[in-house]
């Protein structure tokens, strides 16, 4: 058997055992927290405090719930006239006068409720941009208020579309 071709893998292998020029082998000596002795102890890890309310946030919070505030009254005023016209089209033929005027009366309608669906889709910015934030770690806070005012709005907003789609199945199509 012929060993020449493996002499020089049997010199890298060997080559592999030697100590790094001027360094040593390390210490098999036991370590610190092998010996079972004390260690010290790593600091405590603080609580974060309390969240900081941010003024801002709250201020364009605040202007936003106003915002739907104002829609959902706006809508509370004009909606008995509309309904008042929707009822007396139900029984009218489309394109009537009657039909019109009620047509034109849920369109208003829908005018009227635009200040709560735009507050709505501001708070959705808000929220969106509010949980980014934090998950990128630049923000703690804030997510919870936008959450409970977006909630009041959304329930403002469903309830303005619940009571349109009433008074529009209430108009003949055909």
């Amino acid at each position: 058997m012929n060993l020449r071709p493996l002499l020089p893998s049997l010199a890298l292998l060997l080559a592999g055992c030697t100590p790094a020029p001027g360094g040593s082998y390390p210490s098999l000596a036991k370590r610190p927290i092998e010996g079972g002795g004390p260690v010290a102890n790593a600091p405590a890890p603080t609580l974060p405090s309390a969240p900081m309310s941010d003024p801002a946030l709250d201020s364009e919070v605040s202007k936003l719930e106003m915002q739907a505030q104002a829609g959902s009254a706006a809508f509370d005023k004009a909606y008995p006239d509309a309904e008042r016209r929707a009822r007396t089209a139900s029984t009218s033929a489309v394109s009537s006068e009657a039909w019109v005027a009620a047509q034109t009366a849920i369109s208003g309608l829908e005018s009227a409720r635009n200040d709560s669906v735009s507050a709505l889709a501001g708070l959705d910015t808000l929220y969106s941009q509010k949980v980014n934030a934090i998950a990128d770690g630049q923000s703690a806070e804030g997510q919870d208020t936008i959450e409970m005012v977006r909630r009041d709005v959304l329930a403002i907003v469903d309830s303005q579309n619940d009571r349109l789609d009433k008074l529009k199945a209430l108009l003949p199509t055909m």
